[in-house]
């Protein structure tokens, strides 16, 4: 890993240290090419948030897979450089090449650059159901089970951290309320068969402060904050600059510049999977690979 940028320009830059990301990095590698990996946090952060998974190939959890992804990096960081802990805030490119500016204010020059960036967790003013007048609950997938076991919890929204929370503590005595809009239904049927979770279809909920720092949740009653969590979907985490969204803020290769690409969740919001993240981040590094290639 590097503190700072180097001053040549990368054959690749890559922004975003999730599965697609460090997919991307590591197909560099292999054919070849010099690349650069931007992440603010640690590398496979948001896999580390998913205590179970059931389509991955070779792994039950996403930590045992974010270790092997990070490993997979850190064993070709003499073709990658890795600068953790500086956000990226813009990205650029033209006919030359690309520039990723960072929050640190340095740049980061190369010749073509994957945006890989993911998502966010919705937040509550960004639910048409939803009318809060408290601060944002946390999302779902930060809930640490233990502490919940056996305490009344509201989880607003049936997305699917739900069934994976389940999934991963079988045995874990939740009692979660679990209001939901009607585009969630196909989604709560997927748990509606544990009796730890009780579903509520509604069309409208209000949340308001309510006595000794609880939230009111419309008719459902009262709850202490440290209960309360949100799971409203997610919405693409695009950077600003040069990239080409689609109305709703996600980023489909065929709309950008030809110097960029786009790889994982931030493509579209179908096929949101850690095993289609992964291959789109190979995909695109091949295609970096294959157009210098031919630019020589």
């Amino acid at each position: 890993m590097v503190t700072r940028p180097s001053s040549t320009p990368y054959d690749l830059v890559i922004i975003g240290g999730g599965p697609a990301g460090c997919a991307a990095a590591v197909m560099a590698a292999s054919v070849g090419l010099r690349s650069a990996l931007i992440e603010r946090r640690e590398l496979g952060a948001t896999l580390r948030r998913v205590p179970a998974v059931g389509n991955v190939l070779g792994f039950a959890t996403g930590t045992a897979f974010a270790d092997a992804v990070t490993a997979d990096v850190l064993r070709v960081a003499d073709s990658c450089d890795v600068l953790l802990g500086t956000p990226a805030t813009e990205l650029h490119a033209d006919d030359e090449g690309v520039t990723v500016r960072l929050a640190s204010g340095a740049a980061v020059h190369g010749r073509y650059a994957i945006a890989a960036t993911g998502v966010r967790a919705a937040r509550p003013d960004e639910a048409g159901w939803l009318d809060s007048a408290v601060d944002a609950p946390p999302p779902l997938w930060e809930a640490d089970a233990a502490r919940l076991a056996g305490r009344h919890a509201l989880v607003l929204g049936a997305d699917r951290p739900l069934g994976t929370l389940l999934r991963a503590h079988p045995d874990t005595p939740f009692d979660l309320l679990v209001p939901h809009p009607a585009a969630d239904a196909y989604k709560a049927d997927e748990v509606r068969a544990d009796p730890r979770v009780t579903l509520h279809r509604l069309d409208a909920l209000d949340l308001r402060p309510a006595a000794e720092g609880r939230i009111a949740a419309g008719g459902l009653g009262t709850f202490a904050p440290d209960t309360v969590f949100v799971n409203l979907g997610v919405r693409p985490a695009a950077l600003p600059g040069i990239l080409a969204p689609t109305p709703d803020g996600y980023c489909p290769p065929d709309r950008q510049h030809p110097r960029v690409l786009t790889a994982g969740d931030l493509r579209s919001p179908r096929a949101q999977r850690i095993m289609t993240a992964t291959g789109s981040g190979a995909e695109a590094a091949l295609h970096a690979y294959y157009a210098l290639r031919l630019n020589h």
